[in-house]
């Protein structure tokens, strides 16, 4: 290639003559880069298909140098494809504009997926030196795609055609053949995808369209620092105990598993409290040392709020503000006005209302709870006022005392083979589908496990992979994504590849993985997820299993969660790991007695993290704020408990600032409204495995995905919109 500092442009040539040269340059630099990517593509595991079982990503073949190549190779094809798109002199329709967008990003898809699962799973330095340098370059591409004016007047034309013809059938200048032959989902992706454009900025002025990439530049950049700041948070924080005496009231499986983080840690003759859930949970709930109980909590509570390196409190306050001048780019007063616009919920009033409907009925009975610990702590001779510390420990301490029910007492019984058996009797039950492990395809982790699912028949439905337990290299939490959604095209059923990634309670050196009901239950969570992701029946990528508004996804998870406790259920997985020994009625009726326990404290903490999560996007104004001022005027505004603190702290919430669920939070509780009554329907007809029931939710909610209005899929299954009575008398709020 010449270089370009020895090309002696003359300015006075015709303007025609510089556009060429301009458009040669342009075309040669692409034609290198595409080049460049070729070099690799014999070596690079993106650039052709995997050759394995149903065609699961080749991970032991995929290195971090390969996806750099990869993304930067989908853009360019992606870019391409666009071009078609907007140079194309026919009259745009459905097929060659809208329907040409959606498949125009398929090696994105693919490289994106796997990228994105592996950096939350099983991240690195390298995997998280490219996430860097790959965010404003994926930011640039996106805006370059939604903020490009002529593809935005062909996708607006379909658009406009078709709205036109739902009111005036007749009219003329529109291919009526065309338009009447689209399908309710056609239409649908016509809807979303102009809405996208809108979301976006297409419309917005073109002097304030430089300001909106540079926002949503930073904002990519922000969002990746506060997960990584929080994940090296997580990892590096250890309390390490010396003193065996410091290790009273804890249970001999938590001691062992503790002596073996320790040992991995390389002080083996030690004891170890980690910021892992599965850690530092139960040392709360049993240890009776306070002053190592407080100095854990603060661990865990003051996570991004340190003043070290890892500190979030400058990421949040300017992604806050961030948020606020998009949102007023786009016309919104607030951020938590456009998000959830998209959602069920329509505005930040609707939530709000919501949660404090529920924050007046739990609040008075957390402080009940309150006074029932302290009244215990007083008994004991305590000198001391309950802190927020001591939560876990005396509420252990009241379920024995009340229930006679221990949590050790029960773990015992949940094997995590046995859960995860009896998980997938309860779904083949439900849905007649199976469960059937695979060894002959490639795991994203040595740790996973992996499955394929199949109708009754055999038909072949997706992967589905199992990831268990804790590591450096996974970020805290539980949560469900694909490796590739289901979809058709060209007539071809593409399937589903999914994973479900836990953090649970691992096995020790005599004892498999024990876990509590807390993580039963979360178990069956996240599957719930799953089957959106595996039972999905649509055309389109874009509207295929969980891309629905965040106050309908939680849905499908959380009814899930409903069987996990049903008498019937545990009668098929809870087996004592020793004996083989089914849980006996009297344990069942314990645990079924203390479900409403401490129900006061679980909704408040999450009522709390929901509250301030739209405090923050709510704001009116970019002035950066203090986060820790700021979520204590909104702790104090709401009333909260000083024993209390949000679920979620501003400098570690990583579901709003590292993740989808910003300003949208409270779906969590508007979802349990729908589960509740969603499951009501079961149990109405005297049957949860009700066939009738079954069928009606996979073809109305599981399968159907974002092809129609949440509520009105809702209300095919039910035959009816939610009541919230259901809800209140699960958790004992009415």
């Amino acid at each position: 290639m010449p270089k370009l500092a020895n090309i002696n442009f003359d300015f006075n040539l015709n303007k025609l003559i510089v556009k060429k040269l301009i458009n040669l340059t342009v075309t040669l630099i692409l034609v290198m880069n595409t080049a460049i990517a070729q070099q690799t593509a014999a070596e690079n595991p993106f650039f052709s298909k995997y050759g394995t079982p149903y065609e699961v990503p080749n991970f032991d073949k995929i290195k971090p140098e390969h996806y750099m190549v990869a993304f930067e190779r989908g853009m360019l094809e992606q870019n391409a494809a666009i071009e078609k798109i907007v140079n194309n002199k026919e009259k745009p329709t459905f097929q060659n504009t809208v329907e040409a967008l959606e498949y125009s990003n398929d090696l994105l898809e693919k490289v994106g997926s796997v990228f994105g699962n592996q950096t939350s799973a099983n991240t690195n330095k390298e995997l998280q030196q490219v996430a860097k340098d790959l965010s404003p370059k994926m930011s640039k591409h996106r805006d370059d795609i939604m903020l490009n004016a002529k593809l935005f007047e062909r996708i607006k034309s379909v658009y406009n055609d078709r709205n036109i013809i739902a009111s005036n059938p007749k009219s003329k200048g529109i291919d009526q053949k065309q338009q009447a032959g689209l399908n309710p989902e056609q239409k649908k992706l016509i809807e979303e995808i102009y809405k996208d454009f809108i979301r976006s900025g297409a419309n917005v002025a073109d002097d304030k369209k430089d300001e909106l990439r540079n926002i949503n530049k930073d904002l990519s950049l922000l969002s990746l620092q506060f997960g990584e700041n929080t994940l090296k948070e997580d990892n590096s924080w250890k309390h390490f105990i010396d003193n065996e005496s410091d290790l009273a009231g804890l249970p001999e499986s938590t001691k062992q598993a503790m002596a073996l983080d320790a040992k991995k840690a390389g002080q083996e003759g030690k004891w170890l409290v980690t910021l892992h859930k599965s850690s530092w949970i139960p040392f709360l709930q049993y240890a009776e040392n306070r002053e190592i109980r407080e100095k854990v909590y603060k661990g865990w509570m003051n996570r991004g709020n340190n003043g070290n390196e890892f500190d979030n409190n400058s990421n949040v306050a300017k992604m806050a503000s961030l948020r606020v001048k998009k949102a007023q780019i786009l016309g919104y007063n607030s951020w938590a006005s456009y998000i959830l616009e998209d959602n069920m919920a329509k505005s930040p009033e609707g939530a709000n209302e919501l949660l404090m409907n529920l924050w007046n009925r739990s609040l008075p009975i957390a402080k009940n709870e309150v006074a029932e610990m302290q009244k215990m702590i007083d008994a004991e001779g305590g000198k001391f006022k309950l802190a927020s510390w001591d939560w876990w420990y005396y509420t252990e301490k009241v379920r024995k005392a009340k229930y006679d029910l221990d949590e050790e007492e029960l773990k015992p019984y949940f094997e995590i083979n046995n859960v995860r058996k009896g998980l997938f009797q309860v779904i083949g039950k439900l849905y007649g589908i199976k469960f059937i492990p695979r060894s002959d395809v490639p795991l994203p982790h040595p740790d996973a496990l992996a499955f394929e699912v199949q109708e009754s028949n055999g038909k072949h439905i997706g992967i589905f992979f199992m990831d268990f337990h804790p590591r450096e290299s996974k970020r805290g939490g539980a949560w469900m994504s694909s490796y590739r959604k289901q979809s058709r095209k060209n007539g071809q059923m593409i399937t589903p590849i999914i994973t479900n990634v836990l953090n649970f309670t691992k096995p020790t050196a005599d004892k498999p993985a024990l876990l509590t009901f807390d993580e039963v239950e979360t178990m069956y969570h996240e599957i719930g997820h799953g089957l959106h992701g595996l039972l999905a029946n649509t055309t389109y990528n874009k509207l295929s299993g969980t891309a629905v508004p965040r106050d309908f996804v939680e849905l499908p998870s959380q009814i899930m969660e409903h069987w996990a406790g049903e008498p019937e259920v545990l009668k098929m997985y809870a087996k004592h790991y020793l004996t083989g020994e089914v849980i006996s009625d009297e344990l069942i009726e314990k645990l079924k007695a203390s479900s409403r326990f401490n129900q006061g404290f679980i909704t408040t903490e999450y009522l709390a993290a929901s509250l301030l999560d739209l405090k923050w996007h709510t704001l009116t104004t970019d002035e950066l704020q203090n986060p820790a001022a700021f979520e204590k005027n909104a702790m104090d505004e709401i009333g909260l408990i000083g024993e209390i603190i949000p679920r979620y702290r501003s400098g570690y919430f990583n579901h709003i600032f590292s993740g989808g669920y910003s300003a949208g939070y409270y779906a969590y509780i508007w979802a349990a409204v729908l589960d509740a009554d969603a499951f009501k329907a079961f149990k109405e007809t005297g049957d949860i495995f009700n066939q009738e029931k079954a069928k009606l939710f996979r073809e109305n909610v599981l399968s159907k995905g974002g092809t129609e209005d949440p509520m009105i899929l809702y209300k095919k299954f039910r035959g009816q919109e939610p009541k919230i009575e259901a809800l209140l008398e699960k958790r004992g709020l009415n």
